[in-house]
């Protein structure tokens, strides 16, 4: 009961419910762009190479510039931003859907639009977790509040992620993959902008004694990069997956291997709710960089696992267990972000960290695939994707390494306020 009453002071927290509730909705484009993207070059063109590099395009131009919109978020506050960006990514995406559906459009065209809609898509995911962050500051007396708001932020972020697709696929039952662009295009606006008028986003306010950031801002700041390694030895494991996991599916259902692919990829994500829900409930270690280590290397092993299992269902039991690593350990990696990043920083720091994950996905993803058709097949990709993250615990472990001094430094200096 405890640890239901810290959810449930979450909640009460001022603006909690327009974070929790419509940011998911103003992120589910997330979920739904890449893939009906994907739909609507491939319909126009008849070629999935064509469309894989639309939305690579679009993947890639988004993570490059979210650090940019970050650092102005920083400099004036998330709403301005958000409103902006909210506005331009819907038009942008129209400016796609018609590029991609004139005959008269050189696809070169449609790859320039398909970048122009990555790059504008609002700053979301950043301004919500820095809104957590000042929300359960040390000065708020709200500081024992931040593991739990977090795995509530990052447990309810795995929404996306299921509800965005299956959002597509009912777009194209009573209409087209164009439809369903629109509709991503209408939730993005929607949610963004009642986010960005919502009381904590409009009550930001620039910490005393912060200056502008100037040059690589977070990337100097002591034990970041390191942090960002971490990111991304996570993001090449979950890009590895999302090609290994239908290729397993291959394998036993040649026929249908999409739906089997979707319900082993579904129960890892419920497994990763589980977790972190539970993970929510617990109180801060006192350790958090060892904790994360812990955790990362749970999930390396977790990828041995899957290695070795013989069936869908062996499979599938062990992606739940497995999965139940994950949220947690994404938590610790938010936590970790917002303890060591100055607070002028925190909105940039957040894009870094999506920048570093979509790259090393896409890496992944790349990666994985040349293993699963030339280099031994499923259980080395699996095993690839389980050394990523084992590096990454390595350099979390470090016990004199760059994050540990980072947390220890930002603990000398918080005096976090008593349960």
């Amino acid at each position: 009961m405890a640890g239901l009453r810290r959810y449930l002071g979450v909640w009460q927290l001022p603006g909690a419910p327009t974070l929790l509730i419509t940011g998911i909705i103003g992120r589910l484009g997330i979920g739904m762009t890449p893939l009906a993207l994907l739909l609507v070059i491939e319909q126009v063109t008849g070629r999935y190479s064509l469309a894989a590099l639309a939305g690579g395009c679009y993947a890639l131009a988004g993570a490059a510039l979210s650090p940019v919109a970050g650092r102005i978020a920083d400099r004036i506050g998330p709403t301005p931003v958000l409103i902006g960006t909210a506005v331009a990514h819907p038009l942008a995406l129209i400016g796609l859907l018609w590029a991609a559906r004139s005959e008269q459009t050189p696809f070169a065209l449609v790859l320039v639009a398909a970048a122009l809609a990555g790059a504008s898509y609002p700053p979301l995911t950043a301004a919500i977790r820095g809104a957590w962050n000042d929300l359960t500051s040390v000065a708020s007396g709200r500081y024992h509040l931040r593991n739990t708001a977090l795995a509530a932020e990052t447990t309810l972020f795995e929404v996306v992620f299921v509800l965005g697709p299956l959002l597509v696929a009912g777009f194209v039952v009573f209409a087209d993959a164009g439809a369903a662009l629109i509709g991503s295009a209408v939730v993005t606006l929607v949610g963004t902008v009642a986010v960005a008028l919502g009381q904590t986003m409009r009550g930001w306010q620039r910490h005393a004694g912060e200056h502008h950031t100037r040059g690589l801002g977070p990337l100097r700041v002591p034990g970041f990069p390191a942090l960002l390694l971490c990111v991304a030895s996570l993001g090449i494991a979950f890009g590895a997956a999302g090609v290994t996991v239908p290729a397993f599916a291959t394998r036993y259902t040649p026929d249908d291997p999409d739906s089997l692919a979707g319900v082993l990829l579904a129960v890892w994500g419920v497994g990763s709710a589980v977790g972190g829900f539970w993970f929510g409930i617990r109180r801060p270690a006192r350790n958090m960089t060892r904790q994360f280590a812990w955790l990362l290397a749970a999930v390396a092993g977790s990828f041995a696992v899957f290695a070795v299992m013989p069936t869908p269902l062996a499979l599938g039991t062990a992606l739940v267990v497995g999965g139940a690593t994950i949220a947690p350990a994404l938590t610790l990696e938010n936590t970790l972000v917002g303890r060591i990043s100055p607070t002028g920083m925190l909105n940039e720091a957040y894009t870094w960290v999506v920048t570093m994950s979509v790259g090393a996905s896409a890496a992944g993803g790349a990666v994985a695939g040349l293993i699963v058709d030339h280099a031994g097949g499923v259980p080395w990709a699996f095993l690839f994707a389980g050394a990523a993250v084992a590096a990454g615990a390595a350099i979390a472990a470090l016990p004199a390494g760059p994050i540990a001094r980072a947390e220890a430094a930002t603990v000398r200096v918080e005096t976090p306020a008593p349960v």
